[in-house]
């Protein structure tokens, strides 16, 4: 069965990422505990987020919500460059003013179920010489080099907000491959990891067989419908768990009615018992 790992650290606000490279890179699918901006430059790449492919063209920008399945396919016959942003979700809310949330363009990712922007020219121009002031600023180590690295970056942000606002790369249907269905259904797990999210249950609710459920899935997102259950049960009783919430109500609160289950579904994924990442 595939796995789904965790990948990278942050222990910063946020951090800058700017590769190009042409090899042999066969990612799986994964998450991050903090958000993440997938600038595309060149290359041929598909971008699988949650179920939904992207077909990137150059300056498209990826929005990932942290604890969204992810995973690029990358044809390796091209140079590959992105500029990558990981972001600490609480340093974003931690700069809301006046009504303006920093991290909206996450949130409507969410909300949406679509994560691609594709920015007009202009706007692509701004955001160009905006991501290129950040990355001069947090590579330089004159007076004042971190303090412009956040005032850089937090524009970035503000620049980055407004044109998720007027976007409508949704509408632009050959710039992504989805089934509505999935769509439903994906969205119907997270909304009710609680409750009872066995196959035939969910078939049931879809009106499907389970094992065009189990087909369905596969084809569209590449992992099984089981493996995505439990990872996002796991995933939310480890946020759960970090903000306070005692370790069996956090299982139960994401389905685990047995304990024991619970404990070796959780060490396995994260390798640690649940008391320890409280």
């Amino acid at each position: 069965m595939e796995m789904i790992n965790k990948r990278g650290y942050l222990k910063e606000d946020f951090r800058l990422f700017h590769i190009r490279d042409q090899v042999e890179l066969e990612l799986g699918y994964h998450y991050h505990e903090f958000d993440k901006i997938v600038v595309f430059l060149t290359g041929n790449v598909t971008y699988v987020v949650e179920g939904k492919a992207y077909f990137l063209k150059p300056w498209d920008i990826l929005l990932v919500p942290h604890n969204q399945i992810h995973r690029p396919i990358i044809d390796s016959s091209e140079p590959y460059e992105r500029i990558i942003l990981w972001v600490n979700a609480d340093y974003l809310r931690d700069h809301c003013l006046g009504g303006d949330d920093l991290r909206q363009c996450f949130t409507m990712a969410e909300e949406k179920s679509f994560s691609l922007i594709r920015p007009e020219n202009a706007d692509r121009v701004t955001l160009m010489k905006q991501l290129n002031t950040v990355e001069s600023a947090m590579g330089a180590q004159e007076f004042g080099h971190e303090l412009l690295s956040r005032t850089t970056f937090l524009q970035f942000m503000i620049e980055l907000n407004r044109i998720a606002l007027k976007d409508h790369t949704a509408m632009v249907k050959e710039a992504f491959r989805s089934d509505p269905k999935l769509e439903e259904i994906i969205a119907y797990v997270n909304a009710n990891l609680e409750k009872d999210l066995s196959l035939e249950s969910i078939a049931r609710q879809f009106y499907m067989s389970k094992s065009y459920l189990m087909h369905k899935f596969k084809e569209m997102t590449g992992y099984s419908a089981h493996k995505y259950i439990q990872q996002k049960r796991l995933i939310q009783a480890a946020e759960l768990i970090r903000d306070g919430v005692p370790v069996v109500e956090a299982g139960q609160r994401c389905g685990y009615g047995d304990y024991s289950a619970f404990l070796r579904a959780f060490k396995k994924l994260y390798g640690v018992n649940p008391s320890d990442i409280s």
